[in-house]
């Protein structure tokens, strides 16, 4: 890796609601941006209608998610769908985040993460995370085009996931614990109509197997069977679970493992912002998850403007150009 690309003055960890406009903000006022998520969307894409963000009269969470990630893209916002596994101090003032495909640096941190996608915990899944295993179906789809696949879940997110990917993959095995799939009527019809979906009731993914990239999953069938299928990928959908270990060493937590936030979205460790359902908000919506959003990445940007000897910005904001065609940067190290 070029070691300016392990470089930024701002890293985001979260890719819904709240992680994408504060990278949106982020990326207007030039901060160099890096964003972190397992998928983009996060628990919005369980949402088929959205009927109370301002602008929309009804909006399925992916529509809106989407155009979130686009408007963030415009201001040279960088997205890597890895997984966060170390956050550490770097000398008492910035941060390394490890994460599955590297090592990234900055001198502020907007945790965003919400819910992460829950984790299969077989054989070979930290292994081959980003190397053929995928918890988001919309991101990495059509990666997989005219392979085989697997999308292991019991509910209707799994079920959405195989629909999806029908189109995209050559056969899409759906792998489930329950002997019926737990989703609406008519979206199980829809799958039922699709010759490339074979439905695999009662069977569990036991391991996932492959070198430097998925080949194959072991599945444990009803009577113990034990079997393996040929696959290039396999997309986990089973839901978001909080994950807020990663961050306890580093602030304050409440009593529910949400993380302690004041009014500008700081927390009890000096650049290190939070925003969204991992806070202690006690409304949790997408609308509320955007405005926090925006309000952490203003107060990072002020953050850092101080670390580098320059006037934090007051106001309104009325000022700032409606696109950029460059990037500015801020150096790393504080001046």
């Amino acid at each position: 890796m070029n070691s300016n690309d392990r470089l930024y003055d701002l890293i985001i960890i979260g890719g819904a609601s709240a992680g994408l406009t504060a990278a949106l903000y982020a990326g207007r006022q030039g901060l160099k941006t890096l964003l972190v998520t397992k998928d983009i969307g996060g628990q919005a894409l369980l949402t088929d209608s959205i009927q109370n963000y301002p602008g929309f009269i009804n909006i399925s969470g992916l529509e809106l998610m989407k155009k979130f990630q686009e408007q963030a893209m415009l201001y040279g916002v960088k997205i890597m769908f890895e997984e966060v596994k170390e956050i550490k101090d770097k000398d008492g003032v910035c941060f390394t985040v490890r994460t599955t495909g590297g090592e990234y640096d900055a001198c502020a941190l907007i945790l965003a993460f919400g819910k992460t996608p829950r984790d299969l915990g077989v054989e070979g899944e930290e292994r081959l995370k980003s190397k053929g295993v995928s918890y988001c179906a919309i991101c990495d789809g059509p990666l997989f085009r005219g392979k085989d696949v697997a999308v292991v879940g019991s509910s209707e997110p799994a079920a959405e996931a195989a629909l999806l990917l029908s189109n995209i993959a050559s056969k899409v095995h759906l792998i489930y614990k329950l002997a019926k799939l737990l989703a609406a009527d008519e979206l199980v019809e829809a799958l039922r109509g699709k010759s490339n979906v074979l439905f695999m009731p009662e069977s569990e993914v036991v391991r996932i197997n492959g070198n430097n990239t998925v080949e194959s999953v072991t599945i444990k069938e009803k009577g113990s069977v034990m079997r393996d299928i040929p696959v290039q990928g396999v997309f986990v959908e089973m839901g978001y679970v909080a994950k807020t270990d990663l961050v306890k060493h580093l602030v304050q937590l409440n009593a529910k493992n949400e993380i302690v936030t004041a009014k500008d979205g700081s927390t009890s460790h000096p650049g290190v912002f939070a925003a969204g359902d991992v806070t202690d908000s006690p409304y949790k919506q997408v609308v509320i998850s955007a405005a926090q959003g925006a309000i952490a990445a203003l107060s990072a940007y002020n953050y850092i403007q101080r670390l580098r000897g320059k006037p934090a910005i007051k106001g309104d904001w009325k000022n700032l150009p409606a696109a950029k065609t460059t990037q500015i940067s801020l150096e790393l190290n504080p001046v």
